[in-house]
């Protein structure tokens, strides 16, 4: 029984603690947007997760060598949006443009590469939850 309990207990704290870094998470992710002006392109915070998602060119988002430089490119956030309605169904739109990823501030670079990964957490808990709502009608009481 006490196991039980034991796992019970970590299972809650795990969950518990996930949902503290989401809060944060969306905090410090607020702070940056505006930080960044993407205001400019994106009228409010809360329209920016109507993207599909956010991609950088100029610099790594892969966690082996995260925020490395790709020389010769351009530093650029784009989003991708979606249009099930529109004959071109996706539509990449440039947040931010920073010119040659080499002549980019560190700090600026590693603020934009932290800003996409802030927001790939909260997207991965808005898809969680999106999935979660889609299974209500298969789970029974039988």
């Amino acid at each position: 029984m006490s196991s039980a309990l034991d796992r019970l207990k970590n299972l809650t704290n795990k969950i518990s603690s996930y949902e503290r870094e989401r809060k944060d998470n969306l905090v410090i992710l607020k702070k940056i947007f505006e930080e960044l002006s993407l205001y400019e392109k994106v009228e409010s915070f809360e329209d920016l997760f109507h993207f599909k998602a956010i991609n950088l060119s100029g610099a790594s988002l892969s966690s082996e060598n995260l925020g490395e430089i790709k020389e010769g490119k351009y530093l650029q956030i784009l989003a991708i949006g979606y249009d099930k309605d529109a004959v071109v169904k996706s539509k990449n739109t440039s947040l931010g443009y920073y010119g040659k990823v080499e002549n980019v501030d560190v700090e600026l670079k590693d603020k934009i590469v932290e800003f996409i990964i802030r927001f790939r957490f909260e997207k991965s808990f808005m898809t969680l939850e999106h999935y979660h709502t889609m299974l209500e009608p298969f789970n029974t009481d039988e």
